[in-house]
């Protein structure tokens, strides 16, 4: 009688497998689970971000060309407060996100404002024409 030889993996090594994968999987899976919060707040930052640089540019370009609050340009917007910072930004605040209003007392007036989406704020400086 030819006994064939059979190869494979017996019982005991694929629950030895198994249990190694749980064992990794039960370490691995709080590192993932905050994430979500993480990627929530670095898209509100890099908003907060584009609206100080939107604020500074368009402050810099109403500066260089001698425009006051009352000076009509297409191409640059007069800030008065934190929400007018958003006219500033090409394309316009994302929809979701919310500008806390503050207003902007004199010119060349830098004032805080919180800009917030997701329950996430960040913190972001305007300069206005005022």
């Amino acid at each position: 009688m030819n006994k064939s030889q059979q190869a494979g993996f017996t019982l005991i090594e694929l629950v030895m497998v198994i249990v190694i994968l749980g064992v990794l999987a039960a370490v691995a899976l709080p590192k993932f689970v905050n994430v979500d919060d993480d990627a929530k707040q670095a898209a509100v930052n890099g908003v907060a971000g584009a609206l100080s640089s939107a604020s500074a540019i368009n402050y810099a370009s109403r500066k260089a060309k001698g425009e006051t609050a009352a000076t009509v340009n297409p191409k640059t917007v007069a800030i008065a407060n934190c929400t007018d910072v958003a006219n500033a930004l090409q394309g316009g605040l994302p929809s979701g996100y919310v500008i806390t209003s503050a207003t902007i007392a004199a010119e060349t007036t830098v004032t805080n404002c919180v800009v917030t989406a997701n329950g996430k704020t960040a913190n972001f400086t305007a300069t206005g024409i005022s």
